[in-house]
């Protein structure tokens, strides 16, 4: 089975400028964010970014831009890897939603916990997954 047969194709995302609308936004969802600016992803923005590098850092949280707050690191799979594969890359970096990327660098969806435990065969793996997830690093 391959990411793209679990992931889910509609994804939220924020553009690199935006301010307070991303939170706004991610709190509406429940989620953190990728971030595109245009089809390519270049970050991804949590949460824990706002709280941590703006709040922490007494930065304006109106007037900080999504790129200065993000993480520039970006942790994905591409659509044809092994669903297996993604839950390890889960596993080991501690991310609970993984972007999911075209062999062309674009966003085609994300694969959450969630999807690895509804939409897979390998309930031992998602539970396993989620354990490592959830541990502190």
């Amino acid at each position: 089975m391959q990411a793209k047969d679990v992931m889910s194709p509609q994804v939220e995302v924020v553009r690199p400028d935006s301010s307070s609308k991303a939170a706004e936004r991610m709190k509406m969802l429940d989620v953190g964010a990728p971030v595109c600016d245009g089809e390519r992803l270049v970050g991804m923005i949590t949460d824990r970014d706002i709280t941590v590098e703006a709040t922490a850092q007494s930065r304006d949280p109106n007037g900080t831009r999504v790129r200065d707050i993000m993480s520039p690191e970006i942790i994905y799979c591409f659509e044809d890897q092994d669903v297996e594969e993604a839950a390890r890359m889960m596993q080991e970096k501690q991310i609970r939603r993984l972007p999911v990327l075209s062999r062309g660098k674009e966003l085609v969806g994300i694969v959450a916990l969630g999807d690895l435990a509804t939409k897979t065969s390998h309930v031992k793996e998602a539970g396993s997954t989620l354990r490592e997830v959830s541990q502190q690093a």
